[in-house]
This record gives C-alpha cells, structure tokens and sequence, in this order.
C-alpha cells in the first residue's frame, strides 16, 4: 500500500518511515506544503496521506484544504503537537479524516491508518445485526439521510454536509430515541481506535443542529445532561434540549 508522508522533521521522517516500511507500506516523502501538494495531486495511486500541520510553504490546512478542493478524497492524517479542540477541529473542517497528536507511538500510527483503510472501504462494524441490510434511506420526523447518494433533506430541503457531518447524522439516524455517550459518538463516526477529547464531539453536534434545524420546525437533536445527546420528534411546544 502507497502512502505519502508529508514532513518536514527528519526525525520524524525516520521513525515514520522505518516503521510503516518493516510493517509492509510503501511511503513516499515531501519535505514541505508546497511539494506534498503537487506529489498528492500527480499521484492519484497513494491510498493515505499523512500531513503534518507545520511546515514551510504552505502549511497542512492549506494543504488539505486545497486536496479538497481539488476533489482529492484520499484519507488524509493529520499529526500536530497542537491539541487545543479549536486546532483539531480546524484540521478536520479542512477536510482532514483523522487527527494524531504528538508525540505518539507508532502501534498507534498504525492503528489509525487500518482504522481510516476500514471506513475507505466501508469495512466496519455495522450497528445494526449484520443479517439486516442497512436501508438506502434513513429517517426521521421529517429528515431524511440517503446514504447512497450521501444527501440529506429535511422539510424537502438540501442540507450540505462535509464528510463528519454526513457520518454524525448517519450514526444518529441508525441509533434514534437512543441515548449516545460522546465517547461512543467519537468510536462510530472518527474510528475505534479515535482518542481526542470528547469537546469536539460538542463541536460537531452543534454544527449539525444549525444545519438541520429549520424554522417552525421541531429540535431534533437533545442532549442529555450528563449522558450524551439523542436523536429523537419532539413537539414544538417541547423544551428542545
């Protein structure tokens, strides 16, 4: 398997390499911004990108941000020594698929890698038993997620999405009235193997609610004090959290 690694410290370099190397990869190496992004968009045979945030030239939210762009959608790790919730979730609403902060051990690299391989090729653990096909269409009062088409509707109206958003309001449409812890929310939609504070959790669940949210129309999303959040109807006259 391909993957380009693009850093600019050569310690890091070395481990990084050495590493996924004797673990069977086949990594390629850009020293900045500028030259990672060319690499990644001459090159569409990488399967993964793992990106430094700081690096000379452009940095690793430009960089990622400009692979989108460009409608680049190979799964894409960010390493950083940054791990505010603010810095974390400005590397994923770049597009970003994962976040690993340093210093790190490489066992968990590597789990983060087979964790972002298993949700390219949908090869997860389904919520549902795995007898029952998921259905195309996934419901609630009146939202509505496709997941072959990746488009969710409510009161007939488009709702864009990025890609976390999509997963957030498809693990909560699969799991209605059911109350979901953060941690268990950070496990289904960023990958089992996921370990971030649970804030950008919070982050992200408000990013949704004023995506679906909609005039004289009900609150979907609740959060229970203490517990988590559910998707569940509520009546307008209802307290909405």
């Amino acid at each position: 398997m391909k993957l380009l690694l693009i850093e600019d410290e050569p310690a890091v370099v070395s481990v990084i390499t050495r590493g996924l190397t004797e673990a069977g990869y086949e990594i390629s190496v850009a020293p900045d911004g500028n030259s990672g992004l060319e690499m990644a968009l001459n090159n569409p045979s990488f399967r993964l990108i793992i990106l430094d945030v700081m690096l000379p030239g452009m940095n690793g939210i430009e960089v990622c941000r400009s692979l989108r762009k460009s409608q680049v959608d190979t799964p894409i790790l960010m390493l950083t020594a940054l791990g505010t919730t603010e810095n974390i979730v400005m590397g994923l609403d770049s597009g970003a698929d994962d976040y690993l902060l340093k210093p790190f051990k490489l066992q968990e690299l590597e789990a983060r890698i087979r964790s972002l391989m298993r949700r390219k090729t949908g090869n997860t653990e389904p919520v549902a038993p795995a007898a029952a096909p998921s259905p195309a269409i996934l419901s609630l009062a009146d939202l509505s997620l496709n997941t072959d088409t990746k488009t969710a509707t409510r009161m007939g109206k488009n709702i864009q999405l990025t890609a976390t958003e999509y997963r957030l309001l498809e693990f909560l449409l699969k799991n209605p009235r059911k109350v979901l812890s953060r941690l268990e929310i950070l496990e289904h939609v960023w990958g089992i193997e996921f370990n971030m504070n649970t804030k950008v959790v919070d982050v992200y669940i408000n990013y949704l609610r004023k995506k679906i949210n909609k005039p004289d129309a009900a609150e979907l999303i609740h959060t229970v004090v203490g517990l988590g959040y559910m998707l569940k109807e509520t009546k307008l006259d209802e307290d909405s959290h």
